[in-house]
């Protein structure tokens, strides 16, 4: 008979509290990148093979749900809740572990993870991006990546509003 159990990727969800012991098994150059990733689309997947092309290893933050709200993204955001959000980014064969923090910024969890390349997207000058000054003092890199393909959540979400306005 054939076993259903949960999928393997399933494994890559870390809550932060337990970081240290996962964090260990990982080999380095460990790349950390982070953000809500509330539908996941091409110019998520592309950023994040990139990103990933950058170690040896990467792990994924998510904003959680609360966290999301206060970024002003709008009242329905996020559209999937943090746990279906770490579950589609886990199945990623790039990322290898995603945990999340609550906080408006990931200040706390880069500290305490202290990657050895942090990266963010190319709207984040890398003197912008959180974390980038202790990354760098510990000789880490910090890199913006460019945005190959101009896509957004919030760009989809506008396009499937205006559609059902259309509709009714």
């Amino acid at each position: 008979m054939q076993d259903w159990s949960l999928p393997d990727f399933e494994q890559k969800i870390c809550p932060p509290e337990e970081l240290a012991e996962k964090i260990a098994a990982l080999p380095r150059p460990l790349v950390f990148t982070n953000g809500c990733f509330d539908i996941l689309h091409r110019g998520h997947v592309t950023y994040l093979a990139q990103a990933r092309s950058a170690g040896a290893s990467m792990i994924l933050a998510l904003n959680t749900d609360a966290s999301v709200r206060r970024q002003g993204k709008g009242s329905d955001r996020p559209i999937n809740t943090l746990a279906n959000r770490a579950a589609v980014a886990a199945a990623l064969g790039c990322v290898d572990l995603v945990t999340w923090f609550d906080e408006d910024t990931p200040a706390g969890l880069i500290e305490a993870v202290k990657p050895d390349i942090l990266i963010k997207g190319g709207d984040w000058p890398v003197e912008k991006i959180v974390g980038s000054a202790e990354t760098l003092a510990r000789g880490g890199q910090v890199f913006s990546i460019p945005f190959l393909h101009q896509t957004s959540t919030t760009q989809t979400l506008a396009k499937i509003r205006a559609t059902e306005k259309q509709g009714s």
